[in-house]
């Protein structure tokens, strides 16, 4: 007998035919003798509704009033999905987070979690009972419920299965694994079926939308491996038709890149004329570390006279206005021009084998310069290289670069 948990995300429980169809998932596995704890989204939509409600009440609103009123959709879904179990004989509870409790941070809207007691939910467990908990809340040290930013039931879902000793966690979503690419702009992309924590960490902080960040960090922390499948298929994750997230050494055999991401949501601000002096750089970035605004990319040149600089670098499009804000009040640049470009994108490849193979790098560049595609930005890491283009060419560079490290679905013999 295993322990599991599975979680369910809203395209999963968008409505009461689909809440159906994943208890009776949940029921598949509690068959094959698993202790079973659930973990849900709000029903699609609901959250954005939610979010919505709150906007139009007021504009500049209480976060803690906020988060009250987002949380509630997962609420409604946990009750629903242990109704839909007990009315197939399932011994079934919905928890909210205080219940748990999953004490987290003050930080309401994007709340990290502290600690999880499991205690009393393991108990239940170990009687035949299925948990079904509310994923993306949880309460603060003053007992104010608050939540973990969009995607956080993710998170919850980990951050659980590591409280539990679980021995997986299955993500249930739309899609049935992680894929090398985006199957809507190559539709020759392959499911893969295992990808390291390293590898679908960087995926996931580069564009790809299957796993929330913050899960796959705490996943490779907690040591859980974490599963990826669809529920609109038959399968469940015990028969392991998805793609498995796990340590590096699990996987026998590593490519050398695994993926091709994109990330439109960039922006790509350049200082002209910034004076080359020590401490300038710390005192540019200080004030957007201080703003939590996240810098990327980052591009710096001598000019010819040696006394200024110019400064390259990239946030996030929805940072953007915050990040010139921020900018604006540095007394440094008072006399610098501050050029702003929402028109680019992100594209990266991503592979643990990368660390031990040469010539990545110059496929990449050489690739992309054959279909006449201009690299503004480059940034690498051990096992990841990222260019900044011209969103024009977002399509054609993805295709490009998965034909050029030979990631499409291999042709079958008949």
């Amino acid at each position: 007998m295993g322990r599991l948990v599975m979680k369910f995300g809203g395209t999963s429980v968008a409505d009461i035919a689909r809440i159906e169809a994943a208890a009776e998932k949940v029921v598949a596995e509690i068959a094959r003798g698993h202790q079973v704890a659930v973990v849900v989204s709000a029903m699609a939509g609901v959250t954005n509704s939610l979010i919505g409600y709150c906007r139009d009440v007021s504009p500049l609103h209480d976060a803690r009033e906020y988060d009250a009123v987002v949380s509630s959709g997962e609420n409604v879904t946990s009750g629903l999905m242990a109704l839909a179990l007990q009315k197939r004989g399932v011994q079934a509870r919905s928890w909210q987070g205080w219940q748990v409790p999953i004490k987290c941070t003050d930080m309401h809207g994007k709340a990290r979690i502290v600690t999880i007691d499991a205690t009393a939910m393991a108990e239940r467990l170990d009687s035949g009972e299925v948990a079904v908990l509310a994923g993306f809340q949880g309460v603060t040290s003053r007992n104010r419920i608050t939540t973990l930013g969009r995607g956080g039931s993710d998170t919850t879902a980990v951050a659980l299965a590591a409280a539990l000793g679980a021995d997986r966690c299955d993500i249930y979503t739309d899609v049935s694994g992680v894929f090398t690419t985006d199957p809507r702009i190559v539709p020759q992309a392959r499911k893969l079926d295992r990808i390291s924590y390293e590898e679908m960490l960087e995926m996931a902080s580069l564009g790809a939308k299957v796993l929330q960040t913050r899960s796959v960090e705490m996943a490779m922390k907690q040591n859980v491996p974490v599963q990826v499948l669809s529920s609109m298929e038959d399968p469940i994750g015990s028969t392991f038709p998805g793609t498995l997230v796990t340590k590096e050494e699990d996987i026998l055999e590593q490519e050398i890149v695994n993926g091709i991401t994109y990330s439109k949501d960039e922006a790509k601000i350049t200082l002209r004329g910034v004076p080359d002096v020590p401490g300038v750089a710390a005192r540019i970035f200080g004030p957007l570390a201080d703003a939590a605004i996240n810098v990327d990319m980052i591009v710096q040149n001598i000019s010819d006279d040696r006394k200024t600089t110019d400064i390259t670098f990239t946030v996030t499009a929805t940072d953007l206005h915050r990040a010139l804000e921020a900018l604006r009040k540095c007394e440094d640049l008072k006399d610098t021009k501050i050029i702003a470009d929402e028109d680019v994108v992100k594209v990266s490849i991503v592979g643990i084998g990368m660390r031990s193979h040469a010539g990545v790098a110059s496929t990449m560049f050489r690739a992309l310069s054959e279909k006449g595609i201009n690299i503004e930005v480059i940034s690498t890491s051990e096992i990841k290289i990222s260019v900044l283009l011209l969103k024009e060419y977002t399509e054609l560079a993805v295709r490009t670069l998965h034909i050029a490290y030979g990631l499409e679905k291999k042709a079958e013999i008949a």
